[in-house]
């Protein structure tokens, strides 16, 4: 409520002041006893100045109301501002009490926007809001998580059976996650192939009877590489999910995951969504592959057991059946004893038998096919049959001086020292191994062992081993093994094969004849090739190469055109003669490959060919109408000349020329590369290097280097970051005064060859090339610039990489730079077209029928 405004404040003050004035009259003129008027006033003045003083008050009373009450302004101002915070606060305070209500109701979706940052109590309601629901969610999910272990946890508990318990998890698991299909295969330890146990689709079984090889298909890879396979673009051949809603629909998502107990694999889940798996629905298909996996190994284990016990209970009743038999046996040998006895009276007789048995068995075991032989324990051969000789070659003597190993390679010996080892360790199993021998009439043939461990045995008493001769067999399975092989490639090949006798008689077409013709295979088998309906044009042409075939006897090879109704395939025709064991040409094979698509490609590889020889020929003219010629040139330089030779159609090396007043600048230049990309390179370096110089000033050699090396950084954004270009140019850069007669080089990499009086002198360039990726920590190169004063007669060279690293000569070897110095000086009074002429048939000779390996520059001066 506002009681005063400023100008009654004001009025107010004033007034209060002028009591002081009038009371100071009053009292004055009381004093001198003169009465109220403004003669007296005036008079009590002269008399008085503190009255003047007085007189001032009101007026220093109205500037100090006017001044208190704009401080009365202001205080009220700041008032009302912290009235109005303090009202923000209270609804702030509201606000947030009420949040943290409802959170303390469980409402974590509720929104709450702080209005201002020094809101440091909503901040952290809104922060512990989200940690809440980030809990409540995450403790549902394990709740659900736990809910959904229990209900599987019942299902283990309620089936013991493999196929019965794999269905009811199926089922539980389909219906807990909320998907559509799922598969449930059984790894089976006997065949070690996944089997399926249990299919599950809109609450309807499927007992198929199918099996996965390991490494076969998704399920077969995820048992492979022991983890979850997670699909959300689905194979074309993967099989479509049917419902009454949805009708025939291909599933959106694929979880695959592998049943793994102690390494060893138990069985694969498969699932199959029209929507996306969520990660949690995934973690938790993990966490309970592993608590099924275990429980399918453990049901495994007690099947083994139970078949174990009942085994052996089985043997239990049969020993006690042995026993009966045992103790009749008993009986029997009583009487046998007796039997024995009488036997005895007719041993002699049996002696003299068995005399003329071991005479027949002798000559049974040398006429043999088979050898035996006996080693003791420490591997000493102790007998050797007859058979050896017909057999290996070598008698009985020369097989114990060693002949029974001497002749056997070194990875024979090693399997048959296997061999010995196994039977020594194990003498209850026989070994069968197999190796080369080598024979006495120096063949090489394949033996088959048999080895048993006999050295209990009384009559033996070592290690038996009985040898055959298995070369034919091998030769004959490897034969077999080849057909075999021959006959798959035939029956999977996309080309069409016919095998035909002279009489046009099929005796085999495969499967792929009857994609072209619509006539399958087994429509051919053994019949005439005019009676089985191809197009006359094949049938004739099958005819004419069957006769060329037979005279020729070779094989023969011939592009023709094969109908395939109104379409006509080109087809590439092999015609292979076949010739039986006596050499007599038997049957011809036709291969028929079709190349139809081959040459649509060949035309289109012309065609494109052609465009890019176009473009590559504009790019040569545009090339050369911007570079220097050597008649250009030799209005400077008359005795000069210019040995340019491009590998390509365009080129990667490049003279440049340019003239700025009494100074003439000249470099061969080389960019990397040849070709296209290396004139797209020439043509940065030349338009660079006429802006270098052509700018105010007249920079020597090396300050142009330096230039162009951070131009040609700049253009190819060699200096930026995460830069890939390294491409630049090696250059030979000369600045010539003839006025002055004075030369100013310099080089990147590249080198001046100076002759005077016969004599060569070489100025290196800068071991640096322009442009390049900067290196870290490397200081960017200065090109050295070298000045020297040039005579009359002296001439210079300087050239691209091209020349001195060709390759060829007699030996191919390198072109190198000392042969170049040696043409130089050798022929330093030849004149420059002369020169030129010398070096171009030399480098012709140099390469002979070899190719270039790259651009040719090189440039001659002489002053």
């Amino acid at each position: 409520m506002k009681v005063f405004d400023k100008k009654q404040v004001v009025i107010f003050s004033v007034l209060v002041g002028l009591l002081f004035p009038l009371l100071a009259w009053i009292i004055e003129l009381s004093r001198l006893n003169m009465g109220f008027g403004a003669s007296s006033i005036s008079a009590i003045h002269k008399n008085n100045p503190v009255l003047i003083f007085l007189d001032t008050i009101p007026f220093i009373f109205g500037v100090l109301g006017f001044l208190l009450y704009k401080i009365y302004e202001k205080k009220k101002a700041e008032l009302d501002h912290v009235n109005v915070q303090l009202k923000q606060q209270t609804r702030n305070i509201n606000q947030v009490s009420t949040f943290a209500e409802q959170i303390g109701n469980g409402r974590y979706d509720i929104d709450f926007e702080v209005t201002d940052d020094s809101d440091t109590l909503g901040k952290t309601l809104q922060n512990l809001r989200d940690k809440l629901y980030e809990n409540n969610q995450k403790e549902s999910l394990q709740n659900w998580e736990m809910r959904g272990k229990d209900q599987i946890g019942q299902v283990l508990r309620m089936h013991n059976d493999v196929h019965e318990l794999s269905y009811h998890i199926l089922e539980t698991l389909i219906k807990y996650i909320d998907i559509v299909q799922g598969v449930f295969y059984i790894y089976d330890d006997n065949t070690s192939k996944i089997r399926i146990s249990a299919s599950y689709a809109y609450n309807r079984k499927k007992y198929l009877q199918d099996e996965v090889n390991i490494g076969e298909g998704l399920v077969g890879q995820a048992a492979i590489e022991k983890d979850i396979i997670h699909r959300t673009e689905i194979p074309e051949y993967y099989l479509t999910i049917t419902s009454g809603i949805l009708g025939e629909k291909k599933p959106d998502s694929l979880l695959i995951v592998p049943l793994f107990m102690e390494e060893k694999l138990q069985g694969v889940f498969e699932f199959a969504s029209i929507r996306d798996f969520k990660p949690h629905e995934i973690e938790f298909v993990k966490g309970i592959a592993e608590i099924v996996a275990r429980t399918i190994y453990n049901l495994k284990i007690t099947e083994k057991t139970e078949n174990l016990l009942k085994e052996s209970q089985e043997m239990t009743q049969e020993l006690k059946e042995n026993e009966e038999e045992l103790r009749q046996n008993a009986e029997e040998m009583r009487l046998t004893q007796e039997e024995l006895e009488k036997t005895n009276t007719h041993l002699e007789e049996k002696v003299q038998e068995v005399n003329q048995s071991q005479k027949r068995l002798y000559s049974l075991l040398e006429n043999a096919s088979e050898l035996i032989t006996i080693y003791d324990s420490e591997k000493k051969l102790k007998y050797v049959s007859p058979s050896v000789k017909n057999i290996l070659g070598y008698n009985e003597e020369e097989m114990h001086s060693g002949k029974d190993f001497d002749r056997v390679n070194r990875k024979g010996q090693t399997i048959i020292n296997n061999m010995f080892e196994q039977l020594l360790e194990d003498p209850s199993e026989p070994q069968k191994i197999q190796y080369s021998y080598l024979n006495k009439h120096g063949n090489i043939m394949f033996l088959e062992t048999t080895g048993r461990n006999l050295l209990n045995d009384p009559a033996i008493n070592g290690l038996l081993l009985n040898t055959s001769d298995i070369t034919e067999r091998k030769r004959a399975e490897k034969e077999q093994r080849m057909r075999g092989q021959m006959q798959t490639l035939s029956d999977n090949s996309p080309d069409i094969i016919l095998r035909v006798d002279f009489n046009r008689i099929i005796f085999y077409a495969n499967p792929a004849i009857e994609s072209y013709t619509g006539i399958k295979a087994e429509e051919f088998n053994k019949k005439n090739l005019r009676d089985v309906g191809l197009k006359q044009e094949i049938v004739e042409t099958v005819d004419q190469i069957t006769d060329e075939v037979k005279k020729s006897k070779a094989k023969t090879q011939k592009e023709i055109t094969f109908p395939m109704g109104e379409e006509k395939r080109v087809m590439n025709l092999n015609a292979i003669p076949e010739f039986n064991e006596e050499g007599r040409l038997e049957t011809i094979l036709f291969i028929f490959h079709d190349i139809s698509e081959l040459k649509k490609i060949e035309e289109e590889v012309k065609e494109k060919n052609a465009k890019i020889t176009d473009s590559t020929n504009y790019a040569f003219r545009l090339q050369n109408a911007i570079l220097p010629s050597q008649k250009f040139i030799k209005q400077s330089f008359p005795d000069s000349f210019m040995f340019y030779l491009p590998r390509d159609i365009v080129s990667g090396d490049f003279p440049w020329f340019y003239e700025k007043d009494d100074d003439i600048y000249i470099a061969a230049i080389d960019c990397t590369g040849h070709g296209v990309p290396g004139a797209m390179l020439s043509l940065i370096g030349y338009f660079l290097m006429n802006q270098i110089v052509s700018q105010p000033g007249v920079p020597n050699p090396g300050e142009v280097l330096t230039q162009l090396h951070k131009g040609v950084q700049q253009t190819l954004r060699q200096d930026k970051e995460g830069a890939s270009a390294r491409d630049g140019m090696d250059v030979a850069l000369c600045k010539i005064n003839l006025k002055e007669m004075e030369l100013q080089f310099a080089g990147a990499h590249r080198p001046l060859y100076l002759v005077r009086n016969g004599e060569l002198y070489e100025t290196k360039g800068t071991r640096a090339a322009i442009g390049g990726i900067p290196k870290a920590g490397k200081p960017e190169p200065d090109f050295q610039n070298h000045v020297m004063k040039i005579e009359k007669d002296d001439s210079i060279y300087f050239f691209s990489d091209g020349l001195p690293d060709q390759f060829g000569g007699p030996e191919g070897r390198k072109y190198f730079p000392k042969r170049i110095k040696n043409h130089i000086t050798t022929h330093s009074d030849m004149p420059m077209s002369q020169m030129y002429t010398h070096f171009k048939k030399d480098y012709e000779e140099w390469l002979g029928d070899g190719k270039p390996i790259d651009d040719v520059l090189l440039i001659g001066i002489r002053f």
